[in-house]
Formats: C-alpha cells, sequence, structure tokens
C-alpha cells in the first residue's frame, strides 16, 4: 500500500520550463546583432550542460551560463549596460509568480488527508523555498528535499533518512530521467506527468526506457483515480 508520495517541483507542480523559454528570447534578441538566434541557443545550452556539473540546477546556475556565453559569442565586447540587463533577467525570473498547473492545488489537497506528501526537487535552495512558500500549497507537504541530483543513491538516501519502505513510495514527476527512472532502480513505483515542454538536459533515448514500468497520466487531477486502484 502507497503511503508517501513525493512530487517534483518545476513542471510538475507549477510552471517553470516556460518562464526559461521566454527569458532565451529576450537573450537572443539581446545577442541579435552579434549572432543568430539557433546559434545563440546552442552555445548556452553546451554552457548549462558544462555548469550544471559547477553551479547546479536553477536560475543562478542559468545567469552565469548567459553571461559566460555572451562573453564568449561577442568575443568580449559585450557592453556592461547588456551584461546588466542580463542580470536583471535572473531577477525576473527569481521574483516571478508561482503559477500552480491546473488541477495541482485541489488534488494535493485532496490526497494530503489520506497519504505523507513530500517535495523532491533539484535547484537552487533559496529559490526553491521561496516558490513554495508564495505557492499556496506548502503546507500539505510534511518534508521538502532540495537535492543537487536526483539518482538512485540521492532516493535511497531521502527513503532511509524518512524510515520510507520503497513499496510504499511513489515520485510524481514530469522528468524521465530524474523523476521516474532512478526511482524505478530502487524497488519504488513512479507515475510520468508529462509537461507542455520538454527540457534538452532532461531527454532520455526509447532504448533506456525499455522494458520500465510506471504510470503515464496526462494530468495531476488524474492521479487519485490511479492511487485508488492501487490499493
Amino acid at each position: 500500500m502507497i503511503k508517501t508520495i513525493a512530487f517534483d517541483a518545476d513542471d510538475t507542480l507549477w510552471h517553470n520550463e516556460r518562464m526559461f523559454v521566454s527569458i532565451k528570447d529576450k537573450y537572443k534578441a539581446l545577442l541579435s546583432e552579434y549572432h543568430d538566434g539557433e546559434w545563440i541557443e546552442q552555445r548556452l545550452n553546451a554552457a548549462e550542460t558544462v555548469n550544471i556539473k559547477h553551479f547546479g540546477y536553477g536560475v543562478k546556475g542559468f545567469a552565469l551560463s548567459m553571461i559566460e556565453t555572451a562573453i564568449d559569442l561577442t568575443e568580449g565586447r559585450i557592453k556592461g549596460s547588456e551584461v546588466l540587463e542580463i542580470i536583471g533577467y535572473a531577477r525576473e525570473m527569481l521574483t516571478a509568480p508561482v503559477d500552480l498547473l491546473e488541477g495541482v492545488q485541489a488534488t494535493v489537497q485532496k490526497l494530503s488527508q489520506r497519504y505523507d506528501l513530500m517535495v523532491i526537487t533539484k535547484g537552487d535552495l533559496f529559490d526553491q523555498e521561496a516558490k513554495l512558500a508564495r505557492s499556496g500549497i506548502g503546507d500539505y507537504f510534511s518534508a521538502f528535499e532540495i537535492i543537487p541530483q536526483k539518482n538512485a543513491k540521492t532516493y535511497q538516501y531521502i527513503l532511509r533518512r524518512h524510515q520510507i519502505r520503497p513499496d510504499e513510495f511513489v515520485m510524481v514527476g514530469n522528468s524521465l530521467k530524474s523523476d521516474i527512472l532512478p526511482v524505478l532502480e530502487i524497488g519504488a513505483r513512479a507515475v510520468h506527468i508529462p509537461y507542455e515542454i520538454d527540457w534538452f538536459h532532461e531527454m532520455v533515448s526509447d532504448e533506456e526506457l525499455r522494458d520500465k514500468t510506471f504510470a503515464r497520466l496526462n494530468k495531476m487531477s488524474e492521479l487519485p483515480v490511479w492511487l485508488k486502484k492501487q490499493s
């Protein structure tokens, strides 16, 4: 019987990637006199991939990647005022209203009456805690875990620390790479609810999904029905 449900935060509980896409559009417009948009995005994505290892996930690491890429693409000719504008993009992202996905508020409220709820998410500690506080749903969760990376070892550590058995645990998230595959690896269950935008860093191949069994739902409001079938 499932006793504990953990949710990913960004793009599972609230919108996140669409904000990054919007800021990338502004960024490409800012640098348009130097390069075309496709090349700018390719170089920014490459910088993000490298910098995640050093700065982790979240807005601050993304801002540093934008600044580094701008310096690189302009061969150091980027203006101070343009760097300040990039920093302004980061401030805009960090203070943006939290926009819950459809059905999240009602679903989380309902499930909290029967299950122990957690949030397990990657990202910057300050940013994620602030978003949860602004979301209006923080009181429904008994634990909020912000971790640098989601892998089997990390999930095992969290479950062991909270004294949760894998067979009594389910993870709900939009990322196959972070929310689904490592959870299945430790013998727990997982529910995939895809988001409207796939982040390039979270892509997985069909081969990686072969012979993997997990639930696929279209939206959060379908979760209570799926959980009822598991009891």
